[in-house]
């Protein structure tokens, strides 16, 4: 991928932090999982034509392609080149030659309306800047009928940002993360609100116990972007206020052990709507 995005400051930050992560990213069975879930319940069929948004290694984007079969087409878009190269590598294993890969930010597609059966977006929702003009871009690219369908996590999901969100309230700092799509009513009202009907939201609980090191893992402070805000709003705290975040942080995860180790929560909502036909 030899290709460069003009991307803004928040874009290219969330391009850096996946082109890191791309090297790693397959490891483990939780991503593959989820993908693998939200394309089932999608239940594409051969011929159709595919868009999978912030693609990332083409776990959602592959098991399309194999299912739409040589008359479908798949077309898998990510605003980062190194997840985009490990994607290209499965794709020339596997012999697959219906699926393109897109160098594009997924808020600024410019694919003709009507383009696509199904729209998939696993666990990338949250990254967008303007999620509701976001979700009336992705209604224009779909048929009439079509179907999208993305990942969305309770705001009680991932105990990292869920007690760092409690404690930064102390200090006036509200982070977002999962909060603008973390209940079934958000979701449902954001795909109203776009002009989707025949809403269907799946809530399937998922999570695991991990260690106080493992949670301890999840702080990243200011260096990371902030999903949905830029820039970091931990970033308007002192480096001693952070740090006493950081300390308060790690102590309330501490109070979260048991002889299991720390319940992370990771439920999701698999959730689906269609353009209307009219």
């Amino acid at each position: 991928m030899n290709q460069q995005l003009d991307l803004n400051e928040y874009k290219q930050q969330i391009a850096d932090l996946y082109n890191r992560r791309s090297q790693t990213y397959d490891e483990g069975d939780w991503h593959p999982r989820i993908a693998h879930r939200l394309v089932k319940h999608a239940q594409i069929s051969q011929g159709q034509h595919v868009l999978d948004i912030a693609t990332g290694t083409g776990m959602v984007a592959i098991e399309a392609a194999q299912l739409v079969g040589f008359e479908g087409r798949v077309v898998g878009v990510d605003i980062s080149t190194g997840m985009l190269e490990q994607t290209k590598r499965k794709i020339e294993a596997l012999g697959l030659n219906n699926l393109e890969l897109i160098l594009a930010d997924a808020e600024k597609l410019n694919f003709p309306a009507n383009s696509f059966d199904v729209v998939l977006c696993s666990s990338a929702l949250i990254w967008m800047g303007d999620i509701p003009n976001t979700l009336r871009l992705w209604h224009q690219l779909l048929k009439p009928g079509g179907l999208i369908g993305f990942h969305a996590f309770a705001d009680t999901a991932f105990v990292g940002g869920v007690t760092v969100q409690k404690i930064a309230q102390k200090y006036g700092i509200l982070l977002a993360f999962s909060k603008p799509i973390g209940t079934i009513e958000k979701c449902h009202d954001l795909l109203k609100t776009a002009g989707f009907e025949a809403i269907e939201i799946k809530s399937e609980e998922d999570g695991s116990y991990i260690s106080l090191e493992q949670a301890k893992q999840m702080w990243s402070g200011g260096s990371h972007p902030a999903p949905g805000q830029f820039a970091n709003p931990l970033l308007q705290l002192s480096s001693g206020q952070l740090e006493e975040v950081k300390a308060e942080f790690e102590a309330e995860l501490a109070g979260l052990v048991t002889e299991q180790g720390i319940w992370n929560d990771v439920t999701i909502f698999y959730t689906f709507g269609r353009k209307p036909i009219d």
